[in-house]
């Protein structure tokens, strides 16, 4: 399939879910290459739609610098979701906790804020991939989504099917600029404390947790 093909079914499966679906929707976006392919897309369509950022107070100071930069020029609806603690709070409380439990620290400042933050929607758009990891092989367009207080989400990821390759050559062609990390070798990119250069060359993740973990829960339902 072409890269044209891929944008007109990625259009069509959001055009397809806008109008089929009356509850609010949301897209949620770390500032990434994909992510900014399925944000570009959405708003051709719904210009105000919220774009929900992981505010977790670890993140690099070119990722607060670029979601700035592109809030602007895109005149996006930018939703910063924030954990219940700022970082010294829950440093001095816990410890380094990215150190020693990162499960607990991604829970305490991503999927927690999170799942209050999609309480209000019950549609969410996502950059999902399933190239990006074998915990993704399976990720469908749409599918359902079940948060911890029992409600139902339709979850759309329409770049499932999309390569790495193509999330770049739509971005070159839309003339999006791409996070400046790119350029010092990441090809994944977190929390700052939680993100190297990939270790295994032909997985673009590994570079997530040191390699010891590939999800932050975000994803997981709770069924």
């Amino acid at each position: 399939m072409t890269l044209d093909q891929k944008i007109d079914e990625a259009s069509s499966v959001i055009r397809d879910v806008l109008a089929r679906h009356s509850e609010p929707a949301c897209v949620t976006c770390s500032f990434q290459t994909e992510c900014m392919a399925i944000v570009d897309l959405l708003i051709a369509q719904h210009p105000d739609i919220p774009v929900l950022f992981l505010d977790t107070g670890y993140h690099f100071a070119e990722t607060y610098a670029y979601r700035d930069q592109m809030a602007r020029e895109l005149h996006l609806n930018l939703v910063n979701l924030l954990p219940k603690q700022t970082v010294p709070q829950q440093e001095s409380q816990f410890g380094i906790l990215y150190q020693s439990a990162p499960d607990r620290c991604c829970g305490m400042r991503k999927v927690e804020p999170l799942f209050s933050g999609l309480d209000p929607y019950g549609v969410w758009f996502t950059a999902l991939r399933r190239e990006q990891s074998p915990t993704r092989a399976n990720l469908q367009p749409v599918d359902q989504f079940k948060l911890p207080t029992g409600k139902q989400l339709l979850k759309v990821s329409p770049l499932a099917a999309w390569t790495n390759a193509d999330v770049w050559a739509y971005l070159k062609r839309r003339g999006i600029p791409v996070l400046p990390l790119y350029d010092q070798g990441y090809t994944s990119i977190g929390c700052e404390p939680c993100t190297t250069p990939p270790l295994d060359p032909e997985n673009a993740r590994s570079g997530r947790w040191a390699g010891r973990k590939l999800e932050c829960g975000i994803h997981i339902s709770s069924e």
